[in-house]
Parts: structure tokens; sequence; C-alpha cells
């Protein structure tokens, strides 16, 4: 018989994973953009202990921008685990984020390149698929996944500078990497991009971010028509409210906020990586997704769309 000791521990292990993730409120935090994972409270959890491998993507190699750290290290970690190694781009402050999943990714048996660089840069994008494949000798899974976001309280504080610098960063390196990307990959080859629940709703405090991720959708299914006789699929995933550094660095995030960020999803709280990160899987297997090309996936907790 159990003590009344450990009951609690036992009843968490058999709670399902969607009851067991960090509960609101968070601490009281904010940081400066980009924001570093290894600084958040709760730290995001990317471990996905439930999650069971089955060399899905044995011998593949994956490009992740903003790998670093929130869904893009969950989603090295889990392509590790599934036999593919992988190449992660990030900004050059984000360093040590980088190298934890650099040893997370390792930990798994797998090899992990990493490529500091600002994605806006000119030939900065060319420049992460050859060294992918120069590092690996082949390019077989891209995720566009790196973003920037900034709150503004009314649409005359959005500049013309945010304006570009939002467009700069979430949707043109998207259509750079594909055409890069070209170049190399075969058929059976997938390509994933990071959309957003404000791509579906839009967001009054987002309008350049809310556009890009209804762009990323466009190009998505653009993408997966021209693609589609060279055997490439390509989708997108549209994550709700997720603790990242992403919100808890944005500059119109105020602490209290931050500590109840995700309060108004169906869940009552944000998604933790590890619960995004499968998604990413599922598209990227061609034995679980070979009939799937031009879809956007919602993954939101809760929040419906039509259809």
């Amino acid at each position: 018989m159990p003590t009344r000791k450990n009951v609690p521990a036992a009843r968490r292990r058999r709670a399902p994973q969607m009851t067991r993730e960090p509960k609101l409120p968070f601490p009281k935090q904010h940081q400066q953009a980009p924001g570093l994972e290894s600084r958040l409270k709760p730290r995001p959890r990317f471990k996905a202990s439930r999650y069971r491998a089955a060399g899905k993507l044995k011998g593949k190699v994956a490009l992740i921008t903003g790998g670093d750290s929130g869904i893009g290290r969950a989603i090295a970690v889990l392509y590790a685990r599934e036999g593919a190694n992988v190449a992660i781009s990030y900004l050059p402050q984000e360093q040590a984020d980088a190298q934890a999943t650099r040893r997370a990714v390792t930990a798994h048996g797998r090899r992990c390149l990493l490529l500091p660089g600002d994605l806006t840069g000119v030939g900065m994008c060319d420049y992460l698929v050859e060294e992918t494949v120069k590092e690996f000798g082949k390019l077989d899974i891209l995720v566009s996944n790196a973003a920037h976001q900034a709150r503004k309280k009314t649409l005359e504080d959005v500049t013309d500078q945010e304006f570009d610098l939002t467009f700069q960063t979430n949707i043109y390196p998207y259509f750079r990497l594909v055409r890069a990307a070209m170049r190399h990959m075969k058929p059976g080859g997938a390509i994933i991009a990071t959309s957003s629940e404000t791509a579906i709703f839009g967001s009054e405090q987002l309008p350049d971010y809310s556009s890009t991720k209804g762009a990323i959708n466009a190009l998505t299914k653009t993408l997966a028509s021209l693609l589609i006789e060279k055997g490439i699929r390509v989708n997108a995933v549209a994550p709700g409210p997720v603790w990242t550094p992403l919100n808890p660095s944005d500059p119109g995030m105020t602490p209290a906020k931050v500590a109840q960020f995700g309060k108004n999803n169906p869940m009552g709280r944000p998604a933790q990586p590890e619960e995004v990160a499968p998604a990413y899987v599922f598209l990227a297997s061609d034995a679980d997704s070979s009939y799937i090309t031009g879809t956007v996936l919602p993954v939101m907790g809760g929040e419906t769309t039509g259809g």
C-alpha cells in the first residue's frame, strides 16, 4: 500500500501530460530581447519524457532556425531522438542556449552543428544551407522557426523600421531558405514553417507579427503546390501561446503580463515546447505524413478554427 506521503507523486505519474505541465501564475519576469531560455522561470520543458521515438528520421539531416531555445530546441532534441543530425541557427547573443541545445542533442548520440548569425543579413540563408550540406553531406528537413515580435499599444506605435524588421526576420528568411534548400533537397524532403494562432485570429497588439504569420501560411500553401512534383512536402504548424523566451523578452510585455501569459487560452496556460515539437516530427516523417502537404496544423490548446 502506498503511504499518504507518496500518493500525490504516484497520482502525478498517472496523470495525463496536459494536466502535468506547469500551471500559472509564473514568476513575474522580463528580459531584453532576444532573451535566454536559461533565465526563464520555470524553465521551458523540452525533454518530452513520455515521447517514444521509433527511428522515424534515421539518417536524416535537419536545419532548424531559432534552434537554440523554445520550440526550436524541442524540435532539435526530438529529431535527434528519431535519428537525425541537426544544424541550428541562432543569434550570437543566444550562444549559451545554443550550446545547451547541442549538449541535449549529442546526449542522444547525434551531431549538432551550431550556426550563429542574423537571418536578416545578406546571404545568411544561403550560408546556413551550404554549411549544413558541407558538414553533413545533404539536407532532408528544413524548419523555418525563428521569429521576432514586439507588442505595441496602438497602430501608430508600429514604426516603419519595426514593421520592416518583423517581415525581414519572420517571412523573408523562409522564402530565402527554401530557395537555397532547393539546390540540395531530394524527393522525400520536408519543409516546415512555424506559423501562429495570430495568423488565424489576428492580434491587435501584434499587427506586423500576425501579418507575417499569415504570409507564412499563404507561402506554405504556394510552396506546397510548386514542390509537389519534386516529391517535397511543405507544411506549417500554428501554435497557440508557448512558454519560450519570445514573449518574456517582448518589450511590450510587462513582468505582470508575463506571469499570466497564456491565461486566456482554453487550457488556462501556455504550452510547453515538448507539447508542440511532436507535430514537427509528424510532418517531417514520410511514414506518418506522406499524404500531407500545404497544411497549417493548429496546435492551440483548445482554440478552434472553421472546418
